[in-house]
């Protein structure tokens, strides 16, 4: 290695899309460290308006501006998936994919073994400056470089504002040029239709409560329906996430308590039914595990304005058939699906977060 200040600078973001800004702090952690790692966020994440561009697509966006880095090794990129009720686990992946770097650079010598990370300098580069972008207090163990970035006070948010709508406004200046052409390029594909109807339906949605005297509040109820392995989910069939997996659940009447919300919507959606058929309020209530009913209140868990809901574990009895189930008012289908084939990208919102807390999985 060289003698540069840093072995290894890491640059944590989502970068949705990539900007000047982001371009901006890659070049100064190339110009201070010998080896960047750029670990991109919410790689297992569906579709939306706030992560419109997979992994695969974020990685190629930046690979086209550090072709060179990328080549020789100097500028490596990693997944980060979120982890969002936990994030013990989440600072544990990062700590475990930084060892992983810096062990397979430095072993790249082969006169040398090495066997952690004390004999490299590692420091952390980025803004620090909210809550996508402050890692310090996570990472104590790692220097904290602060960049401002020299391109304005644009963010990936205003960007995506303007480019997912019917006539997009491309980000030109912005984003590197090797970035417009893909966002351009992208423009016609199915994909680009369904993210910009979710966009309209969301503003629409918030324009409705836009004369509200304080920012509303929403209270929901989401079923994690267990049986013999597998889990009962739906496939929605409106926007916002239409045709992504999701729990059946929905909205809290106004005269109805929590409970029997959750009991309403799951027989609501998925009509399930034993041999005699639909299972009644009062024997699927008795399905309900209270000790892992939970409250789910991330202020940014929806799009559509701040959504508290309440999950209640339903535990059906093990059998050789499954209950009945099938797709009915929001939902366009129910299915039951084994538990150790769900895949995190296929899920709205954070449910698939919901169901990693309180299955375990």
């Amino acid at each position: 290695m060289s003698h540069k200040q840093f072995d290894f600078l890491v640059f944590i973001g989502r970068f949705q899309p990539f900007h000047l800004g982001h371009q901006s702090i890659v070049d100064i952690a190339l110009e201070q460290a010998d080896r960047v790692i750029l670990f991109i966020g919410s790689a297992d994440s569906a579709r939306s308006i706030r992560t419109p561009f997979t992994y695969e697509e974020r990685r190629d966006m930046i690979a086209a501006c550090f072709v060179e880095q990328v080549t020789d090794g100097r500028l490596r990129m990693r997944p980060l998936n979120d982890i969002l009720y936990n994030d013990t686990a989440w600072i544990a992946a990062v700590q475990a994919n930084v060892l992983d770097e810096v062990l397979a650079a430095g072993n790249d010598d082969a006169d040398v073994r090495l066997h952690g990370l004390k004999d490299f300098h590692v420091a952390l580069i980025g803004q620090m400056k909210d809550r996508s972008g402050d890692h310090t207090k996570m990472f104590p163990q790692w220097e904290a470089v602060e960049v401002k970035h020299a391109y304005g006070t644009f963010g990936s948010t205003e960007i995506r504002e303007d480019y997912l709508r019917p006539s997009p406004i491309l980000p030109n200046g912005i984003c590197p040029e090797a970035v417009n052409k893909w966002l351009h390029d992208f423009t016609t594909k199915p994909e680009f239709a369904s993210l910009v109807a979710e966009k309209q339906f969301i503003d629409d949605y918030r324009e409705q409560w836009k004369t509200a005297p304080y920012p509303p509040i929403f209270v929901t109820v989401d079923a994690i329906v267990i049986q013999s392995g597998h889990i009962l989910l739906v496939e929605r069939g409106e926007q916002p996430g239409r045709g992504l997996k999701a729990l059946p659940g929905g909205f809290v009447n106004q005269y109805e308590t929590l409970r029997d919300a959750v009991i309403r919507e799951l027989r609501e959606e998925t009509k399930i039914a034993d041999q005699k058929g639909e299972i009644p309020p009062a024997m699927l209530a008795s399905f309900i595990e209270d000790s892992k009913t939970r409250v789910f209140d991330g202020p940014y868990r929806s799009l559509r304005g701040r959504t508290i809901t309440h999950a209640y574990m339903f535990n059906c009895p093990n059998r050789a058939k499954l209950f009945k189930v099938s797709g009915s008012d929001d939902a366009r289908s129910a299915a039951w699906h084994e538990l150790g084939t769900l895949d995190p990208r296929d899920f709205f919102e954070d449910h698939w977060a919901i169901i990693q807390e309180m299955t375990g999985i």
